[in-house]
């Protein structure tokens, strides 16, 4: 039971060098190589099976350069499991009693920054790469989508204030944010603004009627029963952080959509300023029905793709199809695709007859000039 808890205290110390203290017991997270692993012997425990010997450097914080053995503990639960080599980066908890001072080591969890970091890196260099000035707008502007998330959003949530008013609040600021750093301020920006507001607000508010009729739990991640738990004490609605979450996941693609929709209309009236604002309106609808049907493709298949291995485990056993669409954690990632689809099919006739009014009747030019 110790390993199991260490290794979910490892999971959610995400980068090294994060202290806390409980009690008389400061926990610190560090970066370690492993240097040298013995044979696993057999065990004289009921939670785990096997322990082995590992010898490991630390390479991050104070205790940089210093070495120590320790227990690896494995059982038949390979999902706890953490099976080392020679050469491995691992991350290590370092246990220090501030009465006595002794120090306990274990091994937590894979070191993974490291690889992450040249991904993150890469990701960047095409951006930048290929979109130029553009793409150093996008990285800003995730930049501050990201900080909005980190330094806004989630310790709001941990004050207690709405989870669902956050998340509004939140993807209403990025939209504006993300979409005026792109493309400036202009009435093709303003169409794309309104549009994927107004799809976001509408995806929320289904998923949370639709929830609140279909009595969904919120507890269909595993992850969330451990907020039951933090120190803060804070009790958390989890239906309305499922709707939140719902909410933030049709961000990007219903964002996506609008402006889309908002720039096509306005180079369609760039390249012949005689059309009418119904005309403008109906090539903004050609355009949304093209991007419809693999946006909402997109949506549906990134929110299936995590439950295959749960549908194919339920389907091994005999559950019939009824079964499984009534399960909770089934029935809320349909209601979370099917809502966040929802929000992207409105958005296109929202954008497209806020776009085709505001590029037409304030002709274009003589409108909201860009700045940026």
């Amino acid at each position: 039971m110790k390993k199991i808890m260490l290794i979910i205290l490892g999971i959610l110390i995400l980068v090294p060098n994060i202290v806390r203290a409980e009690d008389n017991i400061i926990y610190k997270t560090e970066k370690a190589k492993v240097l040298e692993v013995k044979e696993p012997q057999k065990a004289d425990d009921d939670f785990y099976d096997y322990t082995q010997e590992v010898k490991i450097k630390i390479l991050s914080g104070v205790k940089k350069g210093k070495e120590y053995i320790v227990k690896n503990t494995l059982g038949d639960n390979t999902a706890y499991n953490i099976n080392v080599r020679v050469g491995d980066s691992v991350a290590v908890i370092i246990e220090t009693s501030k009465v006595t001072g002794l120090e306990e080591v274990y091994i937590s969890d894979y070191y993974r920054i490291d690889s992450i970091k040249v991904l993150v890196f890469l990701f960047v260099a095409l951006v930048v790469l290929i979109g130029g000035r553009q793409g150093i707008r996008a990285i800003v502007s995730l930049g501050l989508t990201i900080m909005a998330v980190v330094y806004i959003l989630l310790p709001g949530m941990l004050k207690g204030h709405s989870p669902i008013l956050l998340s509004i609040i939140v993807s209403v600021g990025v939209t504006i944010m993300t979409i005026l750093i792109i493309t400036g301020f202009t009435n093709k920006s303003l169409a794309a603004i309104v549009g994927t507001s107004s799809g976001v607000v509408i995806a929320g508010l289904i998923a949370f009627f639709v929830g609140k009729s279909t009595k969904l739990t919120g507890l269909s991640a595993e992850d969330v029963t451990m907020l039951l738990y933090i120190p803060q004490g804070i009790k958390f609605n989890l239906q309305h952080l499922l709707f939140s979450g719902i909410i933030l996941g049709t961000l990007g693609a219903v964002m996506d959509v609008g402006m889309s929709i908002a720039s096509s209309i306005d180079e369609i009236y760039s390249a012949n300023n005689s059309l009418t604002m119904k005309e403008l309106f109906k090539s903004g609808m050609n355009v949304g029905k093209d991007i419809m049907g693999t946006m909402v493709n997109t949506l549906i298949l990134a929110y299936t793709g995590s439950s295959i291995p749960m549908l194919l485990l339920f389907l091994a056993y005999g559950g019939t199809m009824m079964e499984v669409i009534n399960l909770d954690k089934v029935a809320t990632e349909i209601v979370r695709s099917v809502s966040g689809s929802i929000g992207l099919i409105l958005t296109i006739p929202i954008t497209s007859l806020v776009a085709s009014f505001l590029i037409e009747r304030l002709n274009g030019r003589d409108g909201v000039e860009e700045d940026i």
